[in-house]
């Protein structure tokens, strides 16, 4: 098989939650275990980092990965899902691995696939474990799936475990609780591993504590070591000082990742630099600041707050929940526009109407199905979008959707694009 020949051979095969959603999802380690061990044990031949979190843990290991990579680390970088190609989910110093890389493996091991009968996400980490082993990786930033105590990436043993929040998503696997959730989250602490936790509140503090005590892990709070100060940001970057809790302030730093809500990821970023170079990472403060401003060019991260064009000004942003929703909202009300377009996708298990209950009701909208089994259908995302008085016609593809909101906005209007991953996949 070739490269496309082999994706769809996976995609047919392996069930794979990004397009069907929870019946994909396995709620235990064993075919990873199983693939890992047939594999010889690759997750074990380096170092890594594991981020787990509602929302920012996509952003934070990538401006990780730059960070690290400017300090001349050899580093290996695993999120999901993708946008465009496969291969974004597996990066060395930012590049995907190579198509060849993915045909031979799948070749290799494809009596094992059969055998085990993996997710399409099981196999999708077993690739990354083996690809990083024989690379020889410096350092690797695994980025959990979904949750954390029984997502498959859970069986690392990492020198450094981050949660970078605790929101709402996935409440029908996850748990119908914030400490519930947390719980989940939480999983990824491991005995005497440095846990970094990005943001916390009354109902998740006390889990990440029990956890954390339980494994005998310091446990580090990220706004108790960083103070991200006077945050501003443009179309093509953001600024922003540093304060650190031992008494010395950065000036001036930037980052061509633009989001409002980066400004709560880079404090956690920085709180994991920190307790890397106690583990004895150099990493100076040239590397911080050009990792920082680098992010997309040195790790290929795209899609938050994402700008396609200027004139009307076009955003796209892949806030899917309603902790990504609002920060999102709150980036909208700060542009400069006449005329506010919101072509406006979902997938069917989110929490629908709270999103929906959050969104301009001043803007003109073009509810769209993204092109998988989990989109929810346009007519029925609009007819929910009326009771919030979001008002709009529906249109049968994302493309079509933005052609209309092109053909409709002024130079001086604004158009956004987002409710889903997915929906964002098809226009950046």
């Amino acid at each position: 098989m070739n490269y496309s020949e082999t994706l769809s051979y996976l995609f047919d095969r392996l069930p794979m939650f990004t397009r069907v959603g929870s019946s994909a999802f396995k709620k235990d380690l064993t075919n990873t275990l199983a693939l890992c061990k047939a594999l010889g044990e690759p997750q074990k031949q380096f170092k890594s980092i594991h981020i787990a979190g509602t929302n920012g843990k996509g952003s934070c290991s990538h401006m990780l990965a730059s960070i690290l990579q400017e300090a001349g680390y050899k580093t290996g970088l695993y999120t999901s899902p993708h946008l465009k190609d496969f291969r974004e989910r597996i990066r060395i110093n930012g590049k995907m691995i190579e198509e060849q890389t993915v045909v031979d493996f799948v070749s290799k091991h494809k009596a094992l696939f059969e055998e085990i009968e993996p997710s399409f996400f099981e196999w999708t980490v077993a690739l990354c474990f083996d690809t990083f082993a024989k690379q020889k990786i410096d350092i690797a930033i695994i980025e959990t799936g979904l949750g954390g105590r029984l997502d498959s990436t859970n069986v690392i043993i990492p020198i450094l475990s981050i949660i970078t929040n605790i929101g709402w998503d996935h409440m029908d696997m996850l748990g119908d609780s914030l400490t519930k959730i947390a719980q989940e989250k939480a999983g990824i602490i491991k005995p005497k591993v440095p846990a970094v936790i990005g943001e916390y509140h009354n109902e998740t503090y006390p889990v990440f504590k029990a956890v954390a005590n339980e494994n005998d892990s310091p446990l580090l709070l990220s706004n108790q070591w960083i103070e991200v100060n006077h945050f501003k940001s443009t179309l093509s970057q953001s600024v922003f000082d540093i304060h650190f809790e031992y008494g010395e302030t950065w000036k001036n730093l930037s980052s061509d990742l633009t989001g409002l809500y980066q400004q709560k990821n880079i404090a956690t970023v920085l709180c994991s630099v920190l307790q890397l170079q106690k583990q004895g990472f150099k990493i100076n403060e040239n590397d911080i600041r050009h990792g920082l401003f680098s992010v997309q060019k040195n790790s290929g991260l795209t899609g938050r707050w994402h700008i396609l064009d200027q004139h009307p000004l076009i955003v796209c942003d892949t806030g899917h929940n309603v902790n990504g929703m609002e920060w999102v909202v709150k980036q909208i009300a700060l542009q400069k526009f006449v005329q506010l377009h919101m072509v406006i996708g979902m997938v069917k298990d989110k929490e629908i109407n709270k999103i929906l209950a959050l969104l301009p009701r001043d803007a003109a909208y073009y509810f769209c199905k993204a092109d998988i089994p989990r989109g929810l259908d346009e007519k029925e995302l609009q007819a929910q979008g009326i009771a919030f008085q979001l008002k709009g016609k529906t249109y049968p593809s994302v493309a079509d959707a933005f052609m209309a909101a092109r053909k409709a906005a002024n130079k001086e209007d604004m158009i956004f694009i987002g409710g889903s991953t997915f929906v964002v996949a098809e226009v950046v």
